[in-house]
């Protein structure tokens, strides 16, 4: 596979080159911490569902726990959505343009299936009705461009 040529490790500026390769070995460092990261959250997610199974009414989840456990799962998935980004980022010449609307659709789904209506204006709905339409209208733009005209 052909590397981004944003970050080209033949430059003529030996400077260029140098930080060209900073820049490629910090984004590896961020892989190694997403990776991290994503295993730490899986534990989290085993030790809330485990905390709140075994508390009384044992094996019993009301509402707000099972959306906060969903929550917790979407957090889980959209971590590893940007390892997977990071990884495609490092190993191809294009940016996975569709994976990173997919991750930002993932994002607002997150958002929105933890979102408190109690305590959010109609503003802020507005708002991520928005964000969604123009995420999904992206989306779709982006796959039918590409060929790909399964969603």
């Amino acid at each position: 596979m052909k590397k981004h040529e944003e970050l080209p490790e033949d430059h003529v500026d030996p400077l260029m080159q140098y930080l060209h390769h900073a820049i490629r070995f910090a984004i590896k460092i961020l892989a190694v911490l997403m990776v991290l990261v994503i295993f730490w959250s899986i534990a989290d997610v085993v030790y809330v569902l485990y905390m709140r199974l075994s508390s009384p009414p044992y094996f019993l989840l009301n509402i707000e726990d099972i959306l906060q456990t969903f929550g917790a799962f979407m957090v889980v998935l959209i971590a590893v959505e940007i390892f997977t980004n990071i990884r495609l980022y490092l190993g191809s010449s294009s940016l996975p343009v569709e994976l990173v609307i997919a991750t930002a659709l993932m994002a607002v789904a997150r958002k929105i299936i933890v979102l408190d209506l109690k305590l959010v204006t109609s503003e802020q709905i507005v708002g991520l009705a928005l964000v969604t339409i123009a995420l999904g209208i992206s989306y779709w733009l982006v796959k039918n461009k590409t060929g790909h005209t399964k969603l």
